[in-house]
């Protein structure tokens, strides 16, 4: 078996819900079918082995000679990646710090410390792998620098409630940048009852078709 290796993602792409203290989030700490910035894509199946006994540590910047700052309470595979959701520890420093800056949105990046066996990929005409297997997965990092631009941390996703003006929809479209078919819903909803409010009835129907257009879109797009 090969030494350790990591592959570090932005996590635009990923859905994380930080519950009311912060301290719980879920997203994606890889996504199928992609090709990271060394141009490695990972097909589904690739964690099956590596998860099924075992649960990958929490650390912030792959530093595991420190105290973890929380556990992975559940990682499995779907459709689109490797979902993950953790809980922050409380009372430690180090996770109250990551905790703001998650919120803040200073730090948005999950990073996989992974071993892979020769066996568990092939080499791209062009460069990169396609991997097949992952042989062990130890620790799941939230990290400052990502690697894989197909996912990052949006720390806004679960802000849909406080959408309140059509400016607010336009700030939330650029800084998601990627979201599932049940946040679009949520957010064409949303933008309903947003243009309701607006007081403009001439315009209203086409700013509502025309904002749910561009979320369906963008949803088909990420998905």
């Amino acid at each position: 078996m090969t030494k350790l290796q990591y592959k570090t993602i932005e996590l635009k792409d990923v859905e994380l819900k930080s519950e009311e203290d912060g301290a719980t989030f879920s997203g994606y700490a890889s996504v199928f079918n992609g090709n990271d910035l060394v141009g490695d894509t990972i097909l589904p199946g690739a964690y099956k082995d590596a998860i099924k006994n075992f649960t990958p540590k929490m650390f912030f910047n792959h530093d595991s000679y420190s105290l973890p700052i929380g556990k992975w309470v559940k990682v499995e595979e779907d459709e689109k990646g490797l979902k993950v959701i953790g809980e922050l520890t409380p009372g430690n420093p180090q996770s109250e710090a990551v905790k703001a800056a998650l919120k803040h949105g200073t730090v948005d990046g999950l990073s996989i410390g992974y071993k892979l066996r020769a066996s568990g990929y092939k080499p791209k005409k062009d460069g990169g792998r396609v991997i097949e297997k992952i042989e062990a997965l130890p620790e799941i990092s939230v990290v400052t620098f990502p690697c894989d631009q197909s996912a990052r941390i949006d720390s806004k996703s679960e802000d849909i409630d406080e959408l309140k003006t059509v400016r607010d929809f336009e700030n939330y479209l650029r800084d998601a940048g990627g979201f599932s078919k049940a946040e679009a819903t949520a957010l064409c909803a949303k933008a309903r009852a947003v243009f309701s409010d607006q007081g403009e009835p001439d315009g209203e129907e086409k700013a509502q078709k025309e904002v749910c257009e561009r979320i369906k879109a963008l949803a088909e797009r990420f998905n």
